[in-house]
């Protein structure tokens, strides 16, 4: 450990959640559907999607109609990607001359794009072609980002109305959150790693020659532009198998900070532009100052485990004093740690290490991170749609303790958004926990492990909470192409992903017809370092009561057996 990894863990951190103020602003105008300064330019492109498609974006759809749209919309992307897969091999811009996948892979694919996790139980550059990449996963990076973004609009609303009816329209929040936030700022990011050595091109491959004289194929895509998203979009799936690692997606320190930040950026932007929407910004700041705790001490705590010398080099009498196993060498520990912290944090997933090869209590770590919720910031409005309940339970737990009916944001917390907030915390825990048990014991899912014992435990856990959260990060050990690893873990991205997002919305739809109550003297502050500390709580205590007897016999077990297993002179 140095101030040097400090300070770039802290600026990584830092300015994701500062630039996402501005951007949040922005954001906000979007959902509100305020003049912006691309309206000239993007006004009259937006009507024509609403022409072609019959859409009235003025009329407000009750929950209910909300959640029905958007569960349509994501069955039909997840039926044409389906179907590109199967088919690629009779489809054009397939240089590669790439067959289509077989049934499993293709579900578990398309689900994996549909549901923003982006998991990837394949070879990018030795699997998928470039239309491919292009029409199916790339369109999917920006369809499944702005649906997450939906669903924080939808909710804001909620809380802004008086005794409403609708929770506004679904086609019209996509459309305006693809038009005017992702592309644009998708384009200008592309534009600046191309120029930064990132590789664009439609080619196949190109050969080089190598230092010892022989050749070597070099597999290339249209790489930056589906970068851009991937990461702007808390995406994180990759063209290439190693993802972020790869020199070709990643070549330089300079590459490696801006995409880092773009990991963070818009699930920050999403808090703010909350925070503007229901005209409380000081009691969503504090929300993100809750998260930005909560992550800031993950970060640090991963940074001192993966800065101690390995007790078996020690013991061999090697000097090493942190552990480079599976770091990028270009990068160093600090902007791995930074990474590991932030893609996990959010529901990313994009890696510049290997995640397997951190020391056992820093993958431990990157699991708990997840666990909480993928809050921390989460997705583009996935993220601070599941803080909001858990800022929700928060004040019913502190309502309890002095025996007055719960309010938050000016709405009476009863029981309906009690119980619809639950849905949305257990459905995580059921996925991970209930298909980890079965995987456990089951020859055909043991198959896929690389290890036995504590390690291997911590495999399953991490696929099926990577899956669950909607991540996509994986520990590298785990072979999940085969049936069973590509079917239950594309189960538990649907229930991760669209369980909480309808229970999101339902919680909208109970809100919505409630008067806005002004503040009274009873009324618990949303705001200050009391509520924050009882936020934390919260979730350190949902997150810790669920998952951490499984933890304990995954990471933790691993941490201590690799303490007691070295023999020391």
């Amino acid at each position: 450990m140095n101030i040097q990894g400090w300070a770039e863990i802290a600026l990584t951190l830092g300015l994701a959640c500062l630039l996402g103020w501005p951007i949040g602003v922005y954001m906000s105008r979007v959902w509100n559907g305020e003049r912006t300064w691309l309206d000239p330019v993007l006004k009259p492109v937006e009507g024509v999607f609403y022409r072609a498609s019959g859409v009235d974006p003025s009329r407000s759809q009750g929950w209910l109609g909300y959640a029905g749209a958007l569960l349509a919309f994501n069955a039909a992307g997840f039926f044409v990607l389906y179907g590109i897969l199967r088919l690629q091999g009779m489809l054009p811009l397939n240089p590669q001359g790439f067959d289509g996948l077989n049934a499993h892979m293709a579900f578990n694919t398309a689900v994996s794009f549909v549901t923003n996790t982006n998991w990837q139980a394949y070879g990018g550059e030795t699997t998928m072609s470039t239309l491919s990449q292009m029409l199916g996963l790339t369109v999917q990076n920006f369809l499944s980002a702005a649906t997450g973004a939906t669903i924080a609009a939808a909710l804001a609303r909620a809380f802004v109305a008086d005794r409403g009816q609708g929770v506004g329209n679904f086609w019209a929040d996509l459309t305006r959150t693809t038009l005017y936030v992702l592309l644009p700022l998708s384009f200008l990011l592309a534009v600046a790693l191309a120029g930064l050595g990132v590789v664009q091109s439609l080619q196949a491959s190109a050969t080089a020659n190598t230092l010892e004289g022989g050749q070597q194929t070099i597999s290339l895509f249209p790489t930056a532009s589906q970068l851009a998203i991937k990461q702007l979009g808390i995406n994180g799936g990759g063209i290439f198998n190693v993802n972020s690692a790869h020199p070709l997606e990643n070549p330089t320190p300079l590459t490696n900070l801006i995409t880092a930040v773009s990991i963070n950026v818009l699930g920050w932007a999403a808090f703010f532009a909350f925070g503007r929407s229901v005209l409380a910004k000081r009691d969503i700041r504090a929300l993100a100052v809750a998260a930005l705790i909560l992550l800031s001490a993950s970060g640090a705590a991963m940074y001192a485990i993966e800065t101690q010398t390995v007790p078996s080099l020690a013991a061999a009498g090697v000097e090493a004093n942190v552990n480079m196993e599976g770091k990028e060498v270009r990068f160093g520990v600090p902007a791995s740690v930074a990474w590991a912290t932030m893609t996990t944090g959010a529901s990313n997933g994009s890696v510049n290490a290997m995640h397997a090869s951190f020391m056992p209590l820093g993958g431990g770590l990157q699991m708990f991170l997840m666990q909480l919720g993928e809050i921390l910031p989460g997705g583009i409005g996935s993220g601070i749609a599941v803080m909001v309940l858990m800022a929700v339970l928060a004040v019913f737990v502190a309502g309890l303790m002095v025996g007055r009916t719960p309010e938050y944001l000016g709405k009476k917390i009863e029981a309906r958004e009690i119980q619809f907030a639950m849905v949305a915390v257990l459905v995580l825990p059921l996925a991970i926990l209930g298909f980890a048990a079965v995987a456990a014991v089951l020859p055909a899912a043991l198959e896929g492990l690389l290890n036995d014992g504590p390690h291997g435990l911590s495999e399953i856990l991490y696929g099926y909470t990577s899956a669950a959260a909607n991540n996509g990060s994986a520990f590298a050990g785990l072979t999940a192409n085969g049936p069973w690893w590509a079917t239950t873990q594309g189960l538990a991205m649907l229930l991760g992903r669209f369980v909480s997002a309808v229970a999101v919305l339902a919680v909208a739809g109970a809100l919505v017809v409630k008067p806005k109550l002004a503040p009274s003297a009873g009324t618990l502050p949303t705001h200050g370092p009391l509520f924050i500390g009882l936020l934390i709580g919260v979730i350190l205590i949902l997150g810790g009561l669920q998952f951490f007897p499984a933890l304990a016999l995954g990471p933790i077990a691993e941490h201590f057996q690799m303490l007691g297993g070295v023999v020391r002179p």
